[in-house]
């Protein structure tokens, strides 16, 4: 028998891995720019994202805007259920990502901001990954163009590594500056133009606020299987 009662358009699943990455995502972006350079210690780790407000051509189509240049998580150790018991994780990674930004040349350690969210142990990296995929920044290594902030110095045993194109296009540290070059700066340049020619760039706060709302309602809805198949047919 045919059940003449119709399922809901949405169903909301407050443990369904994407919504939390999307509602942790969300408190992030709610959270307050701040000089990176002012940058200091405190609690707790989570999730965080790194703006870039300079005039370095580079970067001229996200200068200034709420798309950021990295994102990242930092880990903690164990299972703790404290910011404090979390330790300094967030802090530590945020300002090593100063002290590297603060080596290189071409970029100016004024013109970077940073938010930064202590986040429940075991949630931080749906965020991390929901960021990554609804801002593709240019400096992650997932978004795989302008990547190498992260990377750390290279052992005795590794020199032969290829610098990173990060390290390529912003030269100063001392551990990279032997190893050769992967790519040469007018093919990363291209490639970083060419990102931005197809990337979504979140122009201001309302821009990145209506992203989520849409993510929400396609991630909690029953029939959005039906709807990508209409969508293929479509195209």
């Amino acid at each position: 028998m045919v059940d003449p009662t119709e399922l809901p358009d949405a169903f909301f699943d407050p443990a369904e891995p994407t919504l939390i990455g999307n509602f942790v995502a969300l408190a992030l972006v709610a959270q307050d720019r701040k000089p990176l350079k002012d940058l200091g210690k405190f609690y707790g780790s989570g999730v965080y994202a790194i703006y870039y407000t300079g005039t370095e051509s580079l970067y001229a189509p996200i200068a200034g805007t709420e798309t950021p240049i990295y994102v990242g998580k930092a880990d903690p150790q164990g299972n703790p259920k404290t910011a404090i018991d979390q330790g300094t994780k967030l802090a530590d990674r945020l300002n090593e990502h100063r002290r590297n930004i603060n080596k290189v040349s071409g970029i100016d350690l004024a013109d970077f901001e940073y938010r930064a969210l202590a986040v429940q142990t075991g949630y931080q990296a749906a965020a991390e990954s929901h960021l990554i995929r609804m801002f593709q920044p240019i400096w992650n290594n997932e978004t795989g163009i302008l990547f190498g902030l992260g990377k750390h110095g290279d052992a005795a045993t590794t020199r032969s590594n290829n610098r990173s194109p990060f390290d390529t296009m912003h030269p100063g540290r001392a551990w990279a500056a032997g190893n050769p070059a992967a790519k040469t700066v007018e093919a990363i340049t291209e490639e970083v133009e060419a990102h931005f020619r197809t990337a979504a760039i979140y122009k201001d706060i309302n821009a990145v606020l209506q992203a989520f709302v849409s993510n929400i309602k396609r991630e909690d809805r029953l029939h959005a299987g039906d709807d990508e198949a209409k969508s293929e047919v479509g195209n």
